[in-house]
């Protein structure tokens, strides 16, 4: 048995941050031994909490939300932070130095997982918020990546598939392929990998769905959180 730090998933919607926490639990085994994984808190304020602040573009008050989420969970002994939701990473750049435990920023991992994979370009999807925001285009073109949305019917499109579909656990075959076409798309104008920059689009498109290789932001963040997490761990 080795030890390893505890984790804090400030999660803002539920079936992303539930498959970050399901790949932290089962690929630690693999790095910890059979049954073991590094202990874990998770804390959330509601969906609609958030959603109000972003809809408003009150990134401030989304950053206290974060911020607060992150006093919880270091009170409960977290060491590591992470917030499986792309888009609120535009808050967590607002309180990042303000937090009681240091946090891992998932488009700096997705960024240095694509650099590794040797990825010069990349279609980026995800929420509007996100698209069309700041968290992506700094963290991919500081490691040498040009980064690419679709057009804006298609962000409209996809943002709605999102928030309608995505984040109440309903994966839709019609959805699959609409998110099959625009991918095309991207291929079609010289990416060569696409960035699932919303935590819940890989619950519905796979390697084996995808015209592109995939850049899985919820798994690169979690196996990253796991990485950090048994970095130093001892043998007992």
């Amino acid at each position: 048995m080795r030890t390893a730090k505890h984790i804090g998933i400030v999660a803002v919607s539920a079936e992303g941050a539930a498959l970050c926490y399901r790949t932290i639990c089962v690929e630690g085994a693999r790095v910890l031994g059979r049954h073991a994984h590094p202990e874990v808190t998770l804390h959330t304020y509601p969906l609609s909490e958030y959603m109000r602040h972003v809809d408003g573009s009150r990134w401030e008050e989304a950053a206290r939300l974060l911020l607060s989420s992150a006093k919880k969970l270091a009170s409960a002994g977290a060491q590591l932070l992470i917030c499986p939701d792309n888009t609120l990473h535009q808050a967590l750049d607002l309180v990042r130095g303000d937090s009681p435990a240091p946090w891992l920023h998932i488009a700096e991992e997705v960024a240095a997982f694509a650099a590794h994979q040797g990825f010069k370009r990349v279609g980026v999807l995800g929420t509007s918020y996100l698209m069309e925001g700041s968290v992506y285009p700094s963290k991919l073109s500081a490691k040498g990546i040009e980064g690419q949305i679709p057009e804006p019917v298609a962000r409209r499109r996809i943002n709605d598939i999102i928030f309608d579909e995505l984040v109440y656990g309903r994966f839709e075959e019609s959805s699959r392929r609409y998110f099959q076409e625009v991918i095309g798309c991207l291929a079609q104008d010289g990416c060569t990998a696409v960035v699932l920059g919303c935590t819940e689009i890989p619950l519905l498109i796979s390697d084996s769905d995808s015209p592109l290789p995939i850049v899985d932001s919820t798994r690169i963040l979690a196996r990253a959180a796991l990485r950090e997490a048994t970095r130093d761990a001892n043998t007992l």
